[in-house]
């Protein structure tokens, strides 16, 4: 059924469950496995707190380290499924668009991501990057809450 599953995650516990899932359902299928990370890019004019106080070098630099651990937490909850896992970290000022395209560029038959599972004014303010990619994915996506 699916041979090529892309894994977003971004590091968080809520992720780690989406992680988890995605590697139980690949090793259930005999799939192999791509974790992405995507980071935004800087912004000179930033809200976000991880950014206020940043150069473009050292922002760059934190975003690098945090998908490093990321992409080695994920790939650790991989291994010890034994599932094969390749990892990849991109920038992207609309992650979701480059889960799509990554997701397509790999053939992945599937996506794999975590939501928080906002509603309401909350989640069309916060604009989740899953909603995005639902919204505009052609590849299946399975949602993890």
């Amino acid at each position: 059924m699916y041979k090529n599953i892309l894994i977003a995650t971004d590091g968080s516990s809520l992720s780690a469950r989406a992680v988890e899932h995605g590697t139980n359902l690949a090793k259930a299928v005999g799939a192999t496995v791509l974790l992405l990370t995507v980071a935004e890019r800087f912004h000179v004019f930033a809200l976000e707190a991880d950014q206020l106080g940043d150069t473009p070098a050292s922002f760059r630099e934190h975003m690098q380290k945090h998908a490093e651990r990321t992409l080695a937490e994920a790939s650790e909850i991989a291994r010890k499924l034994g599932v094969d896992a390749t990892t990849l970290h991109m920038e992207d000022a609309a992650p979701y668009q480059a889960i799509i395209r990554t997701a397509e560029g790999q053939r992945c038959d599937l996506i794999v991501m975590a939501s928080h599972g906002r509603s309401g004014v909350s989640a069309l303010f916060l604009g989740s990057e899953t909603m995005k990619v639902l919204s505009h994915s052609k590849v299946p996506v399975l949602v993890v809450r």
